[in-house]
């Protein structure tokens, strides 16, 4: 008996001296697999992902827009709000749209030139050159005329309030169209021309061709197909004719404009698109003409005569990003030309005065 005792006090001692050791083996095993499996995890992960050189050998250098990392509407914000209008350099005017010009009306100097050239489709503005060429053919603004199926946007699907059948006089289709950019009363003026719309469409690049825009072309009297094209400088032309008709001046810097149709007890309230417009009696803007653009192809476009610095200026913007991206280039326009520019006059030796702007920097040389 005491044999035995003493036999499992010894066996007890040896189970004791063992069991941290093979805990301690243990423990080492499930850290070897786990950091086995950890390793084949990673290299399946990584594999997964690994960029191969042979396949990106001939790949471009992607440029992230911040339209692409916000939503549209913090680009328009920050764009409309917190955009300086200058360059790094601090001096030179920086401009989001991707067309534009700024000319001076007197003097045709262009104070500042981007992508002058590059023929763009340019919406409804085209409606400036259909309203020259309803005045210039001298048709009678109070004739009444009606609103056809010819006249519903079936290209891109706009809507409008003025239903098939709708009566208006010439004058008021002049009016939507040039305010509030409605399309049908645009294309009604060209339907109820003498020979047609496709008559319209040819005077209409006849009237280019005279004005010498010769990088335009019409092909509907609204700006909804993308194949009414043309460039800043040929517009700067355009703004500049259409300047010469009292009319269009008036009716273009109109903010906003009341309509009885179809016997409604109240009138149908139209306001003019361009914001600045709107905003011009409480506001130091001295606009002379007006127009707005947009169809997904042209971006959003504006075209303008305003006196800036004391001195006429055309402005002509054009494919822009965003709702207020238009008019914030508008706003850093005016900065920065009542901070750079003063009027210069001088005097000739055969008694001319000349007035023109002196600039701290020449925005031509450095404009691209």
């Amino acid at each position: 008996m005491h044999f035995f005792k003493h036999l499992i006090q010894a066996l007890l001692v040896c189970v004791i001296a063992i069991a941290p050791a093979s805990y301690a083996v243990a423990e080492a095993t499930s850290k070897t697999a786990s950091s086995a499996s950890s390793k084949k995890h990673t290299n399946r992960v990584s594999a997964q992902y690994r960029v191969r050189s042979d396949s990106t050998r001939n790949m471009r250098p992607v440029k992230m827009h911040a339209h692409a990392r916000k939503s549209r509407r913090m680009v328009d914000r920050e764009m409309f709000d917190a955009y300086s209008g200058k360059s790094s350099q601090g001096l030179n005017l920086a401009i989001a749209s991707t067309k534009a010009l700024v000319m001076n009306q007197n003097t045709q100097e262009v104070i500042f030139g981007k992508n002058l050239d590059t023929p763009t489709p340019i919406a409804s503005v085209t409606k400036l050159m259909t309203a020259m060429v309803v005045l210039d053919a001298k048709l009678n603004l109070n004739d009444e005329v009606s609103i056809t199926d010819m006249d519903v946007d079936y290209l891109k699907g706009t809507s409008s309030r003025l239903p098939v059948g709708t009566t208006m006089t010439r004058g008021d289709l002049l009016n939507l169209a040039l305010i509030a950019s409605e399309n049908r009363a645009a294309s009604a003026l060209a339907t109820h021309y003498p020979g047609g719309k496709a008559r319209f469409v040819q005077d209409m690049n006849a009237k280019a061709v005279s004005l010498g825009m010769l990088n335009t072309r019409f092909e509907d009297s609204t700006g909804l197909t993308s194949n009414n094209i043309s460039t800043a400088m040929d517009l700067a032309k355009m703004v500049h004719a259409a300047y010469q008709y009292p009319l269009i001046r008036q009716i273009t810097t109109t903010s906003d404009y009341d309509l009885y149709v179809n016997h409604r007890r109240e009138p149908l309230h139209f306001h003019n698109t361009n914001a600045l417009v709107r905003e011009s009696g409480n506001s130091s803007w001295e606009i002379g003409l007006s127009k707005t653009g947009y169809i997904s192809e042209a971006g959003r476009c504006l075209v303008m005569q305003a006196t800036i610095a004391g001195e006429p200026l055309i402005m002509v913007l054009l494919d822009s990003v965003g709702k207020l991206t238009r008019i914030g280039d508008a706003k850093r326009i005016k900065k920065w030309m009542e901070n750079h520019y003063s009027t210069l006059t001088s005097q000739r030796d055969d008694g001319i005065v000349l007035t023109g702007l002196s600039m701290s920097k020449s925005l031509a040389d450095d404009a691209n």
